[in-house]
């Protein structure tokens, strides 16, 4: 059974997808870190100086004991983040969308490419087909 699973683990095409996802998911966190560390900031003072980060809509407020210990945590609808969340999925969907493109249409490329010339000895034995035909017509 270890056998099995060893040769079903490594085959080309699970390796090749394991590859993907890890690269997937780093690239993922690139986006995020770009979109919370870059974009969104260079966006505020265009919008007038709004931070997507400090949209927040607080449904509960925190209970505060008599000496201001919070007794119970605000109950708070992070809007800011849902919009970078979408921001970095469309980004990410943008560039997903533009690589397997790129790789259709390589693929056109090797599919427009003509066939090979069939091998020597099927020319032959071609050309023996159409003789004999000739002479039996």
């Amino acid at each position: 059974m270890f056998k099995e699973f060893k040769e079903f683990a490594m085959k080309g095409n699970l390796v090749d997808m394991a590859v993907a996802f890890v690269m997937g998911g780093a690239f993922a966190t690139l986006v995020t870190a770009f979109i919370q560390g870059v974009f969104l900031p260079l966006l505020s003072p265009v919008m007038g100086g709004l931070d997507f980060g400090s949209w927040n809509y607080e449904m509960v407020p925190a209970t505060l004991g008599a000496d201001g210990e919070v007794l119970k945590e605000a109950v708070v609808v992070k809007i800011g983040d849902f919009i970078s969340a979408i921001i970095s999925f469309t980004i990410v969907a943008f560039v997903m969308f533009l690589l397997i493109k790129g790789m259709n249409k390589m693929k056109k490329k090797e599919e427009a490419a003509p066939p090979p010339a069939p091998p020597r000895q099927e020319v032959l034995l071609e050309e023996i087909r159409n003789l004999l035909a000739k002479q039996s017509s």
